[in-house]
């Protein structure tokens, strides 16, 4: 339960470190904000304070249009202490309900749909439906303010298949119609430039060096201030470029995109793999409990992620046993022979190019091939190629290479790189003195900073 008291302080005070932690709903304006939010304080007897801007929405309030309440950082809390749950709102946020149906969902998640509406009732006060549909609208209120799409696009983006459904429901939900929420001009381009923001500390200069020591040639592109690359997402091919601004805890990102319907998966997929959403305070104040008190601790430490499991676990393999350098070397091989040009670029290699290929090109031991081909064949033949226990069947596949795919494919939060060399040399003789079960779930966050300290 918020503490009335507590909040009303922290929303006095502006500070940042409080923003997506509550939100502020105004009774007599009917609109809810950000603890950030720079318009003049309401009187305390005319507010009411709610954990999740999806609570704000359920009660009635619509988003400020200044503080946009819709890019705060997410607050774990909110989601509730159900692993199902979790999971659950996971997957409609990254489109299940779009692409299934609540039936479909729920045996996914090995529940049946009643159950699982019980749940979303219980936590959120709103069915799965309602929750996937306020998700869509918000995301479409995004593309509304930062983007020149016509609406026609943004709907079909937003996953709406018509667009006076998207109408209907924009307005059921925000109280607001499409027309009214956008602030500029309509312009037909599929290239599209959107705001991602993140709660602060964030060491973009050690994300940065990590993804610039990798980046292969043709396929990805960094600088001081950037990172970019080349992408396929369910058939449909694309690019991206963030630019990081430090001053304004946020990157620029600009997206071309081929079929505009795909876009907000797109969008989450950058988000992980920048890690903007994670609550890192959070994790570092659990981290550095389990460390020893002269641990030098670097904070803003965030986990560097790659496109998908499949393109991580081919760096996996490749980078075996030989130096950061030379495997970058063997990905950049692998991308400019195999890898289908998109303009001056590559896109990374599928799974069928690499089962063709006898990869002669690359010097490495043909049981390392052999292993490449392997995992390459199970994306072709498999339903469900991410699971990692079938992973771990194939010759040549241990259980570092499945971590680390996890680790970086995934982002999965939890995972610990134990037998690491790199780990190893940090911890030294101070393995013992770490507790690893105080860690969890942020045993990921632990790899990489002890990483930081090489």
């Amino acid at each position: 339960m918020l503490d009335p008291k507590i909040c009303q302080k922290a929303r006095l005070s502006r500070d940042p470190r409080f923003d997506g932690k509550f939100f502020t709903a105004v009774k007599t304006t009917g609109i809810f904000c950000r603890t950030i939010c720079p318009v003049y304080p309401p009187k305390e007897q005319n507010v009411v304070y709610f954990s999740s801007a999806i609570e704000c929405a359920n009660a009635g309030f619509r988003p400020c249009l200044r503080c946009r309440p819709d890019s705060a950082p997410n607050s774990p809390a909110w989601k509730g202490v159900n692993a199902t749950l979790d999971r659950a709102i996971t997957l409609i946020n990254q489109g299940a309900l779009q692409e299934s149906s609540l039936e479909q969902l729920a045996d996914r998640l090995g529940i049946s749909d009643r159950y699982l509406r019980q749940l979303f009732n219980k936590h959120l006060g709103m069915s799965p439906k309602s929750y996937a549909l306020y998700q869509q609208c918000m995301f479409a209120k995004q593309l509304l303010q930062q983007t020149k799409l016509p609406i026609t696009h943004v709907a079909l983006a937003s996953g709406f298949d018509s667009v006076r459904r998207f109408n209907d429901c924009f307005k059921s939900q925000l109280k607001l119609t499409p027309s009214k929420m956008r602030k500029s001009g309509e312009e037909k381009s599929n290239s599209i430039s959107l705001k991602m923001y993140y709660r602060p500390p964030f060491d973009w200069t050690r994300m940065q060096a990590i993804l610039a020591g990798r980046a292969v040639e043709n396929l990805e592109w960094c600088d001081e201030q950037s990172y970019g690359r080349t992408f396929v997402w369910l058939g449909c091919t694309g690019s991206f470029t963030a630019v990081h601004d430090d001053d304004k805890n946020l990157f620029q990102v600009k997206i071309e995109l081929g079929e505009v319907k795909y876009l907000k998966a797109v969008v989450n997929n950058i988000k992980r793999l920048l890690d903007v959403d994670v609550d890192l305070q959070a994790v570092e104040q659990d981290l550095k409990q389990c460390l020893p008190r002269d641990f030098p601790f670097n904070s803003g430490v965030r986990i560097p992620g790659i496109w998908n499991m499949f393109e991580a676990g081919v760096r996996a393999i490749l980078g075996q046993q030989i130096s950061v350098a030379a495997a970058r070397n063997l990905v950049s091989t692998l991308v400019s022979s195999l890898g289908e040009k998109i303009g001056h670029n590559y896109l990374f290699p599928t799974a069928e190019s690499i089962v063709k290929s006898e990869l002669d090109f690359l010097k490495i031991p043909g049981s390392r091939k052999q292993t490449l081909r392997n995992l390459a064949q199970h994306y072709v033949s498999h339903e469900n190629p991410s699971d990692v226990d079938q992973w771990l069947q194939l010759k040549g596949i241990g259980p570092w290479t499945v971590d680390y795919a996890q680790l970086r494919g995934l982002s999965e939060p939890d995972i610990f790189l134990a037998g690491d060399l790199g780990v190893k040399k940090a911890l030294g003789n101070s393995f013992d003195d770490i507790d690893l079960e105080h860690a969890s779930p942020w045993r990921s966050y632990l790899t990489f900073q002890l990483w930081s300290q090489l």
